[in-house]
């Protein structure tokens, strides 16, 4: 990966945006992606677009979530201690003892979730999972008063977890669900406007919000720039580790390629389109199966006005919703290959229907 997009990616990441409180990713996403853009816009609850050829045919969205999963300010007791509610899916058991960070309109509040020590804990039978009512958040202060002058109920809460690399290609940190999305639609939009292959389709390429906790910010802006057609980028599930069934989840590996998937939302002819354009360009693409729906953007894309033609690109990622999500940067480096190549065989006019 070239050295200004690993930079990009790194700074995105560590970039806390949890959802509803998207806007400071946002502003990162913005401020690379408009030098490849023709125009920039965001509205009114802070989806993000950037178009290149505008006017162009037919309308091509390439749509990823900005959202991470969170926590939020929810009582604070006469000591001073924290509890939250959760923004999100949010595993409460991966979350006790982690550092966290309140954002505050007084700037960033360092915070740990408190775990008793097992010395401490006399137990019935097994230990019981904690439940999110169970988190208490320590900021080191001894009163609510004291508390109050830093924070208010309300305020957006993520753990500290950062980016870092593991071996090799392999890379890990909190937020790549789905920064990693946002990262590939804006890099996709590099390659376009470096690349000097002439395209016919008007490219409106969005970082929207609210995914995490109802596919919100996907439906108002599918809705506002009405495209013909769209693909949606965001994880998925790799099934490639110790205590996960393969014959419940498919077989989805880390460093063998970015995943289509195949059914539901998915319109078979784009599904179709993305295979041949990965065939030409040598890009290794894996598969998955869908049943009603896939739990991405693309379950509100693709039945917005009349029916928008739709397909997910999903990069394999170990343990989601953790500080620990894994990913493969060749993996991740294809996504915005593929779909370039995909803007590039469209031709004026074209639309996709299901043959009958």
């Amino acid at each position: 990966m070239r050295d200004e997009s690993l930079q990009f990616l790194k700074q995105l990441v560590n970039t806390p945006s949890p959802s509803g409180r998207e806007f400071r990713g946002q502003r990162v996403w913005l401020d690379y992606v408009k030098q490849f853009a023709d125009d920039t816009f965001s509205d009114a609850y802070g989806n993000c677009v950037a178009v290149l050829n505008k006017g162009g045919s037919p309308r091509l969205m390439l749509a990823a979530h900005a959202d991470e999963i969170g926590m939020s300010v929810n009582y604070i007791t006469d000591e001073g201690f924290i509890y939250v509610r959760k923004v999100g899916g949010i595993d409460p058991a991966i979350t006790k003892a982690q550092r966290a960070v309140i954002h505050s309109k007084n700037g960033p509040v360092k915070g740990v979730f408190g775990n008793v020590a097992p010395h401490l804990m006399k137990f019935e039978g097994e230990r019981k999972m904690p439940k999110m009512e169970d988190l208490f958040l320590d900021i080191g202060v001894s009163s609510k008063k004291e508390a109050e002058k830093l924070i208010r109920i309300g305020d957006a809460i993520t753990l500290s977890d950062e980016f870092d690399t593991l071996r090799g290609d392999l890379a890990v940190a909190r937020a790549f669900d789905n920064r990693i999305g946002t990262f590939a639609v804006a890099e996709a939009a590099r390659l376009l406007k470096e690349s000097k292959t002439k395209f016919s389709p008007e490219i409106l390429v969005v970082s929207n919000i609210m995914e995490e906790v109802g596919l919100f910010g996907a439906r108002q802006i599918a809705y506002s720039l009405k495209p013909d057609v769209a693909l949606v980028v965001d994880v998925t599930h790799a099934t490639d580790y110790p205590t996960v069934s393969k014959q419940q989840h498919g077989d989805i590996k880390v460093g063998q390629g970015p995943a289509l998937t195949h059914g539901g939302c998915n319109h078979s002819e784009v599904v179709a389109r993305l295979e041949k354009v990965a065939h030409a360009k040598k890009i290794a693409l894996q598969h998955e199966a869908t049943s009603s729906t896939s739990g991405t953007d693309t379950d509100v894309i693709f039945w917005t006005r009349g029916g928008i033609p739709c397909a997910l690109i999903s990069l394999p990622n170990r343990y989601m919703h953790s500080p620990v999500e894994v990913v493969s940067l060749k993996d991740l480096e294809q996504i915005p290959q593929l779909m370039v190549a995909f803007a590039q065989s469209l031709k004026a006019g074209e639309e996709f229907k299901v043959p009958i």
